[in-house]
């Protein structure tokens, strides 16, 4: 096969996953929250959103050893966000930062599909040793707050 046919497939193919997991979340919060009232507003008004685009690109160049450029694109996501989710996170589909200022995912954090997290919430350290699991894992459909 030419190289560039196998590529313009694959570029066809992430960007078709890339969209429908941007619908799925869009489709997500417009469920969970009744102050939603279009996708456009959900679109440019929703920071957890913003905070999960911007994590996707940021965790895969953390899984392919791009450790340095993953902590930048998640860095430049905290600023904008206010949501600080390290690129190490395992974060399902289907997940709703609602109100999200202040939440901290930790490196070896992994959220469930269906989960919701409020503000102010740490999914933080439980350990001190590198190279272990040292941050909580929750299931399936989860709502975590703070308080």
């Amino acid at each position: 096969m030419d190289p560039r046919a196998e590529a313009r497939g694959f570029f066809r193919l992430y960007t078709w996953r890339m969209f429908a997991r941007l619908r799925s979340d869009i489709q997500c919060i417009l469920d969970r929250d009744p102050a939603a009232r279009s996708t456009w507003e959900v679109l440019t008004c929703y920071p957890g959103l913003h905070a999960l685009v911007l994590h996707r690109p940021a965790h895969w160049l953390w899984t392919h050893g791009f450790k340095w450029l993953g902590r930048f694109v998640s860095h430049v996501g905290r600023f904008l966000t206010g949501i600080e989710i390290h690129p190490g996170a395992k974060i399902g589909e289907r997940v709703f930062f609602d109100h999200a200022m202040g939440v901290v995912v930790g490196e070896t954090a992994e959220i469930g599909d269906g989960c919701t997290i409020y503000q102010g919430v740490t999914l933080g350290g439980t350990s001190l040793y590198k190279g272990e699991k040292r941050h909580p894992t929750l299931g399936r459909d989860v709502v975590v707050s703070a308080g």
